[in-house]
């Protein structure tokens, strides 16, 4: 029997003034898989993101959670349905340590503030992930970027959500830093999370992607697994055909 979607959108649009930055979007995203959303720039993801992080209300269309129609009227309001998003630039505090990054706004204090079992369930986490993390009082700016990155994945899991957004999780970092994020989605997913990767790496995408949805100018174009050949996601994405979608290709890899 199949599993009933985590989350469901059903017709949504998001116009902002006559500017149409998504048209008619359906999404599926199931529990335990990693949908990686790509697209060029325009083509309405961080948009898509935007309204499932309750930035943004869609202008029309159904979205339905754990099969209930919902409404994100606000980024707290998506949070506490148990959808957490990690954006590109992170927003860690880089003078503050691992343990008060990943409280920051969700601390412990019945009547002060309990470091003691912060520092546990800190530890508790990163061990779950298998992070290369040293200690969870290293400050932040004494950290890499992957580890930046696993920190601030971390942190998303605080809230217990049922899924995670990621923006990019891999931008701007090393092949032993992207390998180690990779394998950090990965056990994301195991952990039974919906996870949705934004990335314009397509190595990355077919790495840990269960489904590649592509859109294109703000619409759906496309549903794929990871086996379909990079010339057909291009073409999905850009629209192009034969010797152009070669040109793209090359820009691409």
């Amino acid at each position: 029997m199949a599993q009933e979607p985590i989350l469901s959108l059903r017709g949504v649009s998001k116009k902002f003034g006559a500017v149409s930055a998504l048209t008619d979007i359906e999404l599926d995203i199931n529990p335990g898989e990693v949908v990686a959303l790509v697209g060029d720039n325009g083509a309405g993801k961080s948009t898509l993101i935007k309204v499932l992080a309750g930035v943004h209300q869609p202008t029309s269309g159904v979205i339905r959670y754990e099969g209930r129609e919902v409404s994100m009227e606000s980024p707290a309001a998506a949070m506490r349905l148990g959808i957490a998003t990690v954006y590109q630039d992170l927003a860690l505090c880089e003078n503050l340590d691992v343990v008060a990054n990943l409280f920051l706004g969700h601390e412990l204090s019945p009547y002060a503030l309990d470091e003691e079992a912060m520092e546990a369930r800190s530890w508790t986490l990163l061990q779950e992930l298998a992070a290369r993390i040293p200690s969870v009082r290293e400050p932040i700016a004494s950290l890499s970027g992957g580890q930046r990155q696993t920190v601030a994945i971390a942190r998303s899991l605080i809230t217990n959500p049922r899924i995670i957004m990621l923006d990019e999780p891999t931008a701007a970092l090393g092949v032993a830093q992207t390998a180690e994020v990779l394998n950090l989605i990965e056990r994301v997913r195991d952990k039974g999370l919906g996870v949705i990767m934004i990335s314009h790496n397509m190595e990355d995408v077919r790495a840990v992607a269960d489904r590649i949805v592509v859109l294109r100018l703000g619409r759906n174009n496309g549903v794929f697994d990871r086996s379909t050949s990079h010339q057909d996601l291009v073409a999905a994405i850009t629209g192009a055909t034969d010797n152009a979608v070669t040109r793209r290709m090359e820009k691409l890899q």
